[in-house]
Formats: C-alpha cells, structure tokens, sequence
C-alpha cells in the first residue's frame, strides 16, 4: 500500500480521539450514539483497529462533520473553511480550522437570556486565547472573577481550572484559539515608533 495512504489510515484513531475529546463525548455515549461497541471505537481510536467506511459513517454524522474530515482528506484547491457550526445547549461553536492536532481556532456565540448557568471550572491540558468580538465574557480563572468587554483577549494555561460565559442577558461572541499540548499565542505590541 502507498505510504502516504498508510500514513493518511494511521492518524484516524487520533484524529477521532481528538474529535470526541474535543466535542466532551464518553466512549459509552459515543457508541449509544452510533451503534458501535465501546471496545471497537477504543481500538479504532487506539490504531488497533482500522477504520471502515462502515464505522465512519456514523462518527462522521453523530460528530456532524464531513467523512473527508476523519480521514484527513487532502484539499482540494479550495482554500476556503466551510463553517459547519455545532450546536450545543449552551450555544453554538463554530470551527475555523481544518486540521486536528495543533493550534484550533473557534468562533463561540452564547445566546442571550435571563438563565445563566453557574460556574462550574473545568482543568485540562492546553493553552488557551480568547478574543472577545461582541458582549460582556465572564472569565472565572482560579480565584479571580473577570468581565472582558468587546476587544479584550485573555490567555491563560488550561490545568488553572477555568470557566467562561456570559457576564449578563446579553448574547456574546468570541474567538478562541486553543493547543492541547500548551501551545502558547503571541500578540505583538505595536509602539508608536513602529
């Protein structure tokens, strides 16, 4: 077999990983999902099991993204991102990048209302950028209670435990940029003299 097509079959089991960890899924919610054992999507994600179209089909509709994603499909020409938002019962998340592994960027919108949901702060590995681009974030990070307004951005290490949402009734969207191996963004300060 061509190495570039073992390679491609290679990195399926952790692009799926990445994909349920990513989406907060459990094994066992996966499968009641699809109809695949718990044991089959462990070995798959493992690389002890090769992917069939069979198994992708249904990962690729639970997840809802496009087979060619799983695989790693390569491009192509077309430059564009085809945004394929994921709704969620907290808002919708949209991904801007293509690749798993790396750097991924988002674009998160948390819908408005009179019900906010109280902080529950999470730790994981990774690194984190958010970038407010409309409404009131509240950042909760360790023991510090932060509003980031519209044009503000934070970063910080995911193992701090974490929790971001809306700071009042009204809708907020903001961008993030996030790196499961710690992975940290630079912002380049711009003097007058530059």
């Amino acid at each position: 077999m061509d190495k570039e097509i073992d390679d491609a079959l290679a990195a399926v089991g952790p692009r799926l990983k990445a994909l349920r960890i990513r989406r907060d899924i459990t094994l066992t919610a996966l499968a009641r999902a699809t109809g695949i054992s718990v044991s089959t999507l462990s070995r798959m994600e493992s690389g002890q099991r090769k992917a069939t179209l069979e198994l992708l089909l249904p990962l690729a509709k639970v997840h809802q993204v496009p087979l060619d994603e799983l695989v790693g499909a390569p491009t192509t020409g077309d430059p564009r991102v085809h945004l394929r938002p994921i709704t969620t019962s907290w808002g919708t998340l949209i991904p801007l990048t293509r690749k798993p592994g790396g750097i991924q960027a988002y674009k998160q919108i948390l819908p408005g209302g009179t019900r906010q949901e109280a902080p529950t702060q999470q730790v994981h590995e990774g690194y984190e950028w958010l970038y407010v681009l409309n409404g009131n974030l509240r950042l909760v990070l360790g023991d510090r209670d932060l509003v980031l307004p519209a044009g503000e951005a934070a970063e910080f290490d995911t193992r701090t435990p974490h929790w971001f949402g809306r700071a009042d009734d009204n809708p907020v969207e903001f961008m993030s940029l996030f790196g499961r191996q710690g992975e940290r963004m630079h912002l380049r300060e711009v003097s007058d003299g530059d």
